[in-house]
């Protein structure tokens, strides 16, 4: 099964990039599946490498790191640009895209699920 995960919400403006991650990452686990994971809008936030945050809280750019080495992860190009972001800050592995790679993506995929 082929399956994209779409995140849209800012890293930590509410748990929903959480749970899309912490899914993805269980996903990402299982055999016989595809994953992608496309960063949209505040979402591309989430890869941002080297986040600091208090001790105990979550962290969405370390998250991102196995879903790389186990699928495909894609930052929107103009959604980075709107907020200043340049593909050097980003995790190793996550890399800029396009609203056409997204669209393919879309079409590729069996499951569509969005954040």
């Amino acid at each position: 099964m082929k399956t994209l995960v779409i995140v849209n919400d800012p890293p930590y403006g509410s748990e929903r990039p959480y749970n899309a991650l912490r899914l993805a990452g269980a996903l990402a686990k299982r055999g016989g599946l595809e994953l992608r994971v496309f960063l949209l809008g505040d979402g591309v936030a989430c890869a941002i490498a080297g986040q600091e945050l208090p001790e105990g809280h979550y962290h969405l750019d370390r998250m991102l790191e196995p879903l790389v080495r186990r699928g495909e992860v894609a930052c929107c190009g103009t959604c980075l640009d709107a907020r200043g972001l340049g593909e050097s800050r980003l995790v190793d592995g996550a890399r800029r895209s396009t609203l056409d790679e997204l669209t393919d993506w879309t079409l590729w995929a069996d499951k569509v699920m969005v954040f």
